[in-house]
């Protein structure tokens, strides 16, 4: 990890200095098994340093507490509560409490389509994923009869959370928590949060496909930001450009995280209630102010079809929604076109 850091804080030195803001870049690799970027403008190339590296220990604390698969020493995290919280009420810290609280909450303002109590199915695909990325010619399907098995567990009104005592327990010893639908969402809001608590603006927070500007650039113009074509074999990298002042933006797309079975592809975003993926659109992008909101919509939306995401959407003044169907055409809700820049 330090070796990273290291790596990470040279990049940015190497860009120079100069009395105006100057525009630095770095990246890692490491927190949340993704790749993230920053693009950074001060006038002080340690001053650009201290807020890379403020960023990045604030995102390795927001990956061990939200890792789902390593014990994290020293911190109650989803490990823990994954394996223990059946047992006995157990503390956490303050944003672990906060996001499950938001989880909880969009379950129902999605009709159950970001269900963080959905580990035992989620598993499941993850296993078979797993194995059908490493072992292709023997990739397999998880048996539905598993699935089922499995969703009897996945209700959220299983995690009790006590506010007072800031503690959580499982009612049901079956439930397994994964918040792949919101946790880097809102980890990125939260270190955003920090960012404007300390007066730091000209930031721009890409961490594996959740985008997030703090403030906009020197020039007073919002950051540029390109959304992922689908097509991956297509020539044009980006199907479209907005610009983010104080906003997010979060894809979610069956196009990366997939595996193949008897020549099909199997993606990663699972709905609820099929238990299998979503095969509704190619991608859906959303663009509000909180990243850890836009996170759990554009996993939402994707899990509903077009006319039912678009009516989801009117209960969120300012949050704006692209979808991408599987023939490429491109369905925006009411004002996602005054964000275009191309």
């Amino acid at each position: 990890m330090k070796r990273i850091i290291a790596m990470l804080l040279c990049t940015l030195l190497l860009a120079g200095c100069a009395a105006s803001a100057e525009r630095y870049t770095a990246s890692f690799l490491d927190v949340f098994d993704t790749a993230s970027q920053l693009v950074i403008y001060s006038d002080d190339p340690a001053e650009a340093n201290r807020i890379a590296q403020l960023v990045y220990d604030e995102l390795v604390y927001y990956h061990r507490l939200f890792d789902q698969y390593n014990a994290a020493s020293g911190v109650n995290g989803v490990y823990e509560l994954n394996h223990h919280a059946s047992e006995r009420p157990i503390q956490v810290d303050a944003p672990l409490f906060q996001l499950l609280s938001l989880g909880k909450s969009m379950y129902y303002k999605t009709g159950g389509k970001v269900n963080i109590a959905m580990g035992s199915v989620l598993g499941l695909w993850h296993e078979a994923r797993e194995y059908g990325v490493s072992n292709p010619s023997a990739a397999y399907l998880p048996d539905m009869a598993a699935l089922t098995e499995a969703a009897q567990h996945t209700d959220p009104q299983s995690i009790v959370l006590d506010a007072e005592k800031q503690t959580v327990f499982f009612t049901d010893p079956l439930l397994k928590l994964d918040l792949g639908a919101v946790a880097k969402g809102y980890a990125v809001e939260k270190v955003a949060d920090l960012l404007e608590e300390q007066g730091i603006s000209g930031v721009l927070l890409s961490i594996g496909g959740n985008v997030r500007s703090v403030g906009n650039r020197p020039d007073g113009t919002a950051f540029p930001v390109g959304v992922q074509n689908p097509d991956l074999t297509a020539a044009k990298q980006h199907i479209a450009v907005l610009g983010l002042d104080n906003a997010s933006l979060v894809t979610s797309g069956s196009y990366q995280r997939y595996y193949t079975v008897d020549g099909k592809q199997y993606h990663h975003i699972i709905d609820p209630d099929t238990l299998m993926p979503a095969e509704h659109v190619w991608a859906v992008s959303v663009v509000t102010e909180d990243s850890g909101l836009a996170d759990a919509l554009s996993t939402a939306l994707f899990n509903m079809p077009v006319e039912e995401g678009k009516k989801l959407l009117e209960s969120y003044p300012g949050t704006e929604a692209m979808w991408v169907l599987h023939d490429g055409t491109l369905v925006y809700s009411n004002s996602f076109e005054a964000l275009l820049m191309n």
